[in-house]
């Protein structure tokens, strides 16, 4: 082999190897960047509807120090299921529930998402986001918003005005709850949104109606 044919080839050996180095960090980075394996994965949390610190404190209970009455031939028992004056909390003692104070049915953007989302406020003074029977598909870094654009329409429309972060999405699956700061107002906010923050898009959102 002449001297020339061994630098030819030299040279090309060497724009190959550049070549796979720059296609292997590629495919290394779209890797990384899209996490594509999501698309098969899934996850699901389950939980109660919150309850607030002033509705656990009023919730009665009985608690009987009397021994228990000894029952005698002639003795009439009580009907199943009635209980005595003093064990019955009256219904100043039941403490109201969670109010809703918005809500709507999630519509589809980016991905398949379905569900409803509420906004509740509990006796405490509290407020929440709750998601029911909700379901979307797993992604890289998802969040859950609330923001100032109606729901549905362009996907990357819900970082253009004003939003609050609630946090990241806890699960694909389920029932969730989501805390809202205290101080937070929720003037003008008008939709639920399942946020990528990666590629700024929506992969669902909800209307919020009172």
């Amino acid at each position: 082999m002449t001297r020339r044919k061994q630098s030819f080839w030299r040279r090309r050996r060497g724009v190959l190897t550049v070549v796979t180095v720059l296609v292997t960090a590629a495919v290394a980075g779209g890797l990384v960047a899209f996490e594509p394996w999501r698309l098969f994965t899934s996850s699901t949390v389950n939980e109660e509807i919150p309850v607030s610190v002033a509705e656990e404190a009023a919730t009665p209970t009985v608690r009987s120090t009397a021994p228990s009455p000894t029952r005698s031939a002639s003795a009439t028992p009580s009907p199943i299921g009635t209980a005595s004056a003093s064990a019955s909390p009256t219904p100043d003692d039941t403490p109201a529930g969670p109010r809703e104070l918005a809500s709507g049915r999630f519509v589809t953007q980016e991905h398949e998402t379905t569900g409803t989302a509420r906004i509740l406020r509990l006796a405490g003074g509290e407020r929440y986001l709750r998601l029911d029977s909700f379901s979307t598909s797993d992604g890289p870094d998802l969040h859950v918003w609330i923001t100032d654009q109606a729901a549905g329409g362009s996907w990357g429309k819900y970082d253009d005005g004003r939003f609050l972060r609630l946090g990241e999405l806890k699960a694909t699956d389920g029932n969730q709850n989501y805390r809202i700061p205290a101080d937070a107002d929720l003037a003008g906010l008008r939709s639920v949104v399942i946020w990528c923050d990666r590629f700024n898009v929506a992969f669902g959102s909800a209307p919020l109606e009172s």
